[in-house]
């Protein structure tokens, strides 16, 4: 198969390319810290979907 390349990588050049390695230098960079805060913003946005969810639920009935 032939694809048409823009200068991308795949998700599997990535990985080969060492892709994983990103990981490693954010937590460097900020610390493992910044992976707790990000942990929180997103479940503190789950909660606030599902509100919005029962309430649009609540709204139909």
């Amino acid at each position: 198969m032939v694809e048409e390349r823009k200068g991308e990588m795949t998700v599997e050049e990535a990985g080969r390319r060492g892709g994983h390695k990103g990981g490693e230098k954010v937590k460097e960079k900020y610390g493992p810290e910044f992976y707790s805060r990000i942990g929180q913003k997103g479940g503190q946005r789950v909660r606030e979907l599902i509100k919005e969810g029962e309430q649009a639920e609540k709204s139909k009935k």
